[in-house]
Parts: C-alpha cells; sequence; structure tokens
C-alpha cells in the first residue's frame, strides 16, 4: 500500500491499529477499532494469495461489524435522504457499503511492515466517542486519523472519520453526493456509487 493511494482513499476508508495493545483493557469503542484492525492488517499480509475478490470477502463481515452503514450513507446524502424513496435508501446503503469494501480490497493490496496504533484513551463527545490513532509506515511517517463512534444496539461503530484531524470523510462525501442527486436524483447516485466500485473491483 503507497502513501499516494491511501490519501487518495482516505475520504472512503478508515484504518485502524494492531500496535501490541491489550485488547481487553480498551474502551469498547478502542475495542472495535484495534479488532478492525487485525482482519485488515491479516488481509494485507494475505493480499497476493487472495486476490482482490478474496479481500473483498475477507473484510466485509469486519467492514460489517465496524462501521454503522446505513448511518453512515444517511449523513451522507444529507437532508434529501428523507425524501428519498425507501427502496432507494436500501439500494444506497447497499452501494455504499459496498463502495466501502471495495476501497479496503483495492487499495489495501500489499504488507511493508506498515504499523496500525490506536490510542487507549477515549474521549467522549455527547454520546459519541473520539477513537484517535495513526498509521506509521516509516519511523519519521505517520498519518493520523480521529475517528467518530456511535453506540449502535450493543456496539460501537464508526460514523465519521478525520484525516489529520479535521477533514471529515462525511462532509467530502454530502458535497459530492448532493450535486449528483441534483443533477440525477437517488437513482443516479445509486449509478455513480456502484460504478465507482466496480472500477475498483476490476482487473482483480
Amino acid at each position: 500500500m503507497r502513501m499516494a493511494q491511501l490519501c487518495a482513499v482516505v475520504s472512503l476508508i478508515v484504518v485502524a491499529s494492531s500496535a501490541g495493545a491489550d485488547v481487553a483493557t480498551l474502551e469498547p469503542a478502542a475495542r472495535q477499532i484495534q479488532s478492525f484492525s487485525e482482519t485488515l492488517t491479516d488481509s494485507m499480509k494475505q493480499a497476493r494469495q487472495l486476490g482482490i475478490m478474496g479481500r473483498y470477502n475477507k473484510l466485509k463481515p469486519a467492514v460489517e461489524q465496524t462501521f454503522d452503514l446505513p448511518m453512515m450513507t444517511q449523513l451522507a446524502v444529507g437532508p434529501s435522504w428523507s425524501s428519498i424513496p425507501a427502496s432507494d435508501q436500501k439500494a444506497l446503503v447497499q452501494a455504499f457499503e459496498r463502495m466501502t469494501i471495495a476501497n479496503y480490497a483495492r487499495n489495501f493490496d500489499d504488507y511493508n511492515g506498515e504499523r496500525f496504533v490506536v490510542d487507549p484513551k477515549v474521549v467522549a463527545r455527547g454520546d459519541d466517542r473520539l477513537v484517535q490513532s495513526r498509521l506509521e509506515q516509516t519511523r519519521d511517517s505517520a498519518v493520523p486519523f480521529i475517528y467518530r463512534m456511535r453506540q449502535s444496539g450493543n456496539s460501537w461503530k464508526v460514523i465519521d472519520v478525520y484525516l489529520n484531524g479535521s477533514v471529515s470523510e462525511l462532509a467530502t462525501r454530502r458535497s459530492d453526493f448532493s450535486t449528483t442527486i441534483a443533477s440525477s436524483g437517488s437513482a443516479g447516485l445509486i449509478r455513480q456509487i456502484n460504478a465507482l466500485s466496480d472500477k475498483l473491483m476490476a482487473g482483480g
């Protein structure tokens, strides 16, 4: 995985950690990120053997467990969500999930000793929790992330990610999605997201 690839897709993906923290002692929100990272790192280490479809299938359950994909889709679409037919809402969630998994499968396609580090100190923001982590590629190179998490049922799930602590994934997505909905409606947005996923998955 190259730094340029990471920066290109960071608005769509969430990177987690496996830096030796004691999972049992972590707060639940941080533990969720820690657990996801173990699957992500394992997929990276097996990237060539698995191929892109194998990575997609391996990561799918972990993505569904870690991200609140329906909430992320609704927040990314914005205020127009309530006016979208239920059938299109369902299709948008499915497309958003597929795009998210495809991004991981395509862009985390090798392993060169990267280190994912999660901060065990979780910050409360109202009902949400902020989990801080960083991706270390070399001793002097690290990319910080903040993950906004919200309780869904009995689990803490990611609803947004901030690159360098300030750039919101959902704000970036909302700007893009709102333009498409205004010009092509929800059906057009569904086509756009699925086309992006097809491109990511093409070529093995």
